[in-house]
């Protein structure tokens, strides 16, 4: 069952332009951690009320909300301190979290890999060892012993449980070194299989999951082979990898990562680092953005400065622009003037082929044409061709098979020999 949330903002001097669409986002967050937001609270102010976070008017305004929708829980958009927790719950008798806390949970229900599970309680674990503070209350207390007089009586129950956290977050991240090691390997063997790489990256709930299992399902016909996707933030934590095989037996990599977020606390970015960093390799990006979104552009920033972060920034980037359907011609006909990119819908089957085309035409342009001629005695040369290059003509001679082919570099310097001049 659904709990019944109220949702907190506070926009410092009016520095936020875009704070409506930041706090419409903050109500997606909720729904897609199963909370239904009955009511919002927003202030603008001068400075931050360090017992409450928001003034002593929104106070009351809060709980008189809370009373008359029998709220379970208040969100706030902006990261709480130990002590504001503390006199919020106590003043408000329900559940207090941040927009941090929230983005934490949602992706501890949607970890499906050991190594998001793992990158998931890293953070968490980062997130909560500066508020222990207030979580120790409810905690049994111990005196202190020799030299302890002065400190307090529950100092010591403190220091045991940061330090067990902090031992925890070591092995963790042990743990998670070996795992990254593995996930090296597999890339080293992938690039040793000199297939162009295509990494989705996007804001997220743009149709990066939707773009991949479009192009799985056209060109593998196979539904094992497709991703998890759905109309909510965070749909996909984990990077899938699948080979794409074209019709002309051309084939690229294709990775689908984790969706990107405004305010996407620095702990997360940096706990699916390792999961990023399948951008980082990639030949192009398609950078998806959801065009029928009012913050599309915000969306686009957010995701030029993450991969910034993560260092993918230098890397080749195609904008496909998705969801066309979901606004009016006139619209996009004013926006298609402004920004240049491919404009989709996935969803309704428009423009994909373009798509495919400008990443064809960007990942194999060094591909070579070329004429070979194949005895009729190596005919083994001519089958690896027809299965895994694009063959243009095919002519049969005295002297053997001659085909018209577009090839990789490699090929080329490996069947050299048989080229026509």
């Amino acid at each position: 069952m659904a709990k019944k949330g109220i949702i907190v903002g506070l926009n410092i001097n009016n520095k936020s332009e875009d704070f409506n669409e930041l706090m419409i986002e903050l109500e997606n967050l909720c729904s897609a951690c199963d909370i239904d937001v009955v009511g919002s609270i927003i202030q603008n102010a001068k400075q931050v009320n360090r017992a409450y976070y928001i003034g002593t008017g929104k106070v009351d305004e809060l709980l008189d909300l809370i009373k008359k929708e029998n709220t379970d829980i208040v969100v706030f958009y902006n990261e709480l301190s130990t002590s504001q927790l503390k006199n919020l719950e106590e003043k408000f008798n329900c559940e207090i979290i941040d927009r941090t806390a929230l983005i934490l949970d949602i992706f501890a229900q949607r970890a499906k890999t050991r190594e998001a599970k793992l990158q998931v309680e890293v953070a968490s674990l980062k997130y909560m060892l500066p508020r222990l503070i207030g979580s120790n209350e409810n905690l049994g207390r111990q005196s202190g012993g020799v030299g302890t007089k002065n400190r307090g009586s529950g100092e010591k129950k403190l220091e045991l449980d940061r330090r067990r956290i902090e031992e925890k977050i070591t092995f963790l991240n042990k743990e998670l070194d070996d795992l990254k090691f593995q996930r090296e390997t597999q890339r080293s063997m992938r690039r040793k299989s000199n297939l162009p790489n295509v990494a989705l990256v996007g804001y997220t709930n743009a149709g990066k999951s939707s773009i991949m299992n479009k192009l799985v399902d056209t060109f593998k016909n196979s539904e094992e082979k497709k991703v998890f996707e759905k109309d909510m933030l965070f749909a996909t934590l984990e990077t899938s990898v699948r080979n794409i095989v074209l019709s002309n037996n051309k084939e690229f990599l294709l990775s689908d990562t984790v969706g990107f977020v405004s305010n996407l606390p620095h702990d997360l970015v940096k706990a699916f680092r390792s999961t990023l960093e399948e951008a980082c390799e990639a030949d192009i990006l398609l950078h998806v953005v959801d065009i029928s979104n009012p913050s599309y552009k915000n969306h686009i920033k957010v995701t030029e400065d993450t991969l910034k972060q993560i260092g993918a920034d230098c890397i080749p980037m195609i904008n496909v622009y998705n969801k066309v359907d979901l606004i009016g011609e006139e619209v996009l006909n004013n926006i298609v003037d402004d920004i240049d990119g491919i404009f989709v819908s996935v969803k309704k089957d428009i423009n994909m082929d373009k798509m495919i085309k400008c990443i064809c035409d960007s990942i194999f342009k060094d591909y070579i044409r070329c004429k070979i001629l194949i005895p009729y005695s190596e005919g083994y040369i001519a089958s690896y061709f027809n299965d895994n290059a694009s063959i243009i003509s095919t002519e049969y001679t005295e002297e053997g098979t001659v085909l018209d082919v577009e090839c990789s570099d490699i090929e080329f310097n490996k069947y050299r020999k048989y080229v026509l001049e």
